[in-house]
């Protein structure tokens, strides 16, 4: 099972838990509509397209709503720290979530009891979480923007706010800033930084830079960094490893934004729907 957690800002939506789905109107998780525009529907979505193209079973969703109080990401720390055992999980994705992290280790605890551990992914609030608590090494995957990085890179912040300025401006150097992420020892063993362009990394070493194709357009749509974490989820359930699902995730990324021939209205949502079509490119290129 591909499980994907993460909290959508709608005050009071429930816990839900079921397998996705995809209707007119969003994509359905236990009965409930999520609208896509960015976070964690975009991811939900673009991993289920994924899925749904290599033939796999759906992937499951657990959300709620958090609009910063942390109710939502509580309960789906609650949930998973107490059911994660009776799950047949093989890829677990956190994404947007409040970084609890006595609760986060209640999950990990649990992670670390399985016969079989699943492979850990972590976006956003589920990066954070990890770094402020230690724990990123017990992770697979990280898919950090330019911002997220620094953060990483700073071995002496807990939280991206916290980040120390020098660091914080030394987006014009990110080869040093992985280089300093990787020093602290408190990181992923895979990375994919996300940003003009996307750097590839594990172990401290850049495996590779992909930069092409270069949309200018899609700098204005929310959500293609979403869609990046999503695409690398559903690939790593379809048997990829975290370094080739990388590879392939951010190729396959760019080529759905210039197949969707972005304009300055262009949602995330339409840029998602040719992910089918760009994997299928993507794979014949490379045999």
């Amino acid at each position: 099972m591909l499980l994907l957690a993460g909290t959508i800002p709608v005050r009071d939506l429930p816990l839900l838990l079921g397998g996705i789905e995809l209707t007119e109107q969003g994509v359905k998780v236990d009965n409930q509509v999520l609208d896509i525009n960015r976070g964690t529907a975009a991811m939900i979505f673009a991993a289920y397209m994924i899925s749904r193209e290599y033939g796999l079973e759906s992937p499951f969703g657990i959300v709620a709503g958090d609009i910063g109080a942390s109710d939502g990401s509580l309960k789906i720390y609650d949930y998973l720290a107490k059911n994660l055992q009776q799950m047949d999980v093989s890829v677990l994705t956190f994404h947007y979530i409040m970084p609890d992290i006595k609760s986060n280790k209640k999950v990990l605890e649990k992670l670390d009891s399985l016969k079989k551990r699943p492979v850990l992914i972590a976006d956003a609030g589920g990066m954070y979480v990890a770094k402020a608590g230690g724990d990123s090494n017990r992770y697979d995957v990280f898919t950090p923007d330019l911002g997220e990085l620094a953060f990483l890179a700073d071995e002496k912040a807990v939280h991206p706010t916290y980040t120390r300025g020098f660091i914080y401006h030394m987006d014009d150097d990110v080869p040093e800033l992985i280089r300093r992420t990787f020093k602290s020892k408190n990181v992923a063993r895979t990375l994919f930084v996300k940003g003009k362009v996307d750097y590839i990394c594990q172990d401290g070493e850049i495996l590779e830079e992909i930069d092409h194709p270069n949309i200018e357009a899609l700098e204005a749509v929310g959500g293609t960094g979403d869609m990046i974490t999503g695409i690398i989820s559903g690939l790593i359930y379809a048997g990829k490893s975290p370094i080739e699902a990388c590879r392939i995730a951010g190729r396959v990324n760019r080529k759905a934004g210039e197949l969707s021939r972005p304009t300055p209205a262009t949602q995330v949502k339409d840029i998602i729907t040719h992910i089918p079509a760009a994997l299928r490119e993507v794979l014949k290129q490379q045999g």
